[in-house]
């Protein structure tokens, strides 16, 4: 890469929620190789934390349908000239068929950019194509709506890669740990999250995959002494987002 396609505008249609949004967004300007700031990429941020929630739409629990207000949101990145969007929320990516559709932006969809690295460094982790990941596969922790629409599992099973999801007193932290740093407590995250990841340890799952976008922020706050090792989607998609914006 040489130098940022001045072309390009990304768009992130974020708020679910904003400390992800916010994160990400300083994850795409660590990783982005710039020597001054006109190195750097345009970017439109959407952010929207009225839209209902997605997961209870997901699994079918009430609530309002957050569809419309993300719709909106896409559009809003449209009509600001978007060249490339991306959503920093696993639990939307089950709207993502329709909101291409229906926006005519062009997305990359976290998801599948995840599993297309650890199809190319898979090995790395201690497995990959023809019979991946660890000893236990590709651990998975998100939220209970992004494990029940099966958005990783089908697209791992598909790679060959082994899936190791959490058990119910596992999913339980991890519920704990993506609440709490929606609330602002992000040392009270980490230590549910620890919970959760040395429960799913035991299973030996390689790596571990941080599912919801919260999640990496627990993680800053991890007990120390923790071996698992984690992947964490929103790099692996500030990483793809460098590569098609820059030459």
């Amino acid at each position: 890469m040489s130098a940022p396609r001045g072309d390009h505008l990304v768009g992130i249609l974020g708020g679910m929620g904003p400390a992800a949004t916010a994160a990400f967004y300083a994850k795409l300007v660590e990783r982005t190789p710039a020597t001054r700031d006109q190195d750097h990429l345009r970017v439109a941020i959407w952010a929207d934390p009225t839209v209902p929630d997605r997961v209870g739409a997901v699994l079918g629990t009430g609530g309002a349908d957050p569809y419309p207000a993300m719709l909106a949101g896409a559009r809003h990145l449209r009509a600001l000239g978007t060249t490339l969007a991306v959503m920093p929320c696993h639990t939307a990516h089950a709207f993502l068929p329709d909101l291409v559709r229906d926006s005519g932006l062009r997305f990359l969809d976290m998801v599948a950019e995840t599993v297309g690295q650890l199809e190319r460094t898979g090995t790395s982790f201690g497995g990959g194509g023809g019979g991946g990941g660890g000893g236990g596969g590709v651990g998975l922790l998100g939220t209970r709506a992004t494990l029940a629409t099966g958005l990783y599992q089908r697209r791992l099973h598909d790679a060959r890669f082994a899936v190791v999801l959490p058990e119910e007193p596992a999913q339980v932290q991890v519920d704990l740990a993506i609440k709490k740093v929606k609330q602002g407590d992000p040392v009270a995250a980490g230590l549910h999250l620890g919970k959760a990841i040395d429960a799913m340890t035991e299973r030996n799952p390689s790596p571990i995959v941080l599912a919801c976008t919260e999640l990496p922020l627990a993680a800053r706050y991890l007990p120390e002494g923790g071996t698992a090792t984690l992947l964490d989607p929103t790099e692996v998609l500030a990483d793809r987002v460098v590569q098609e914006c820059w030459d």
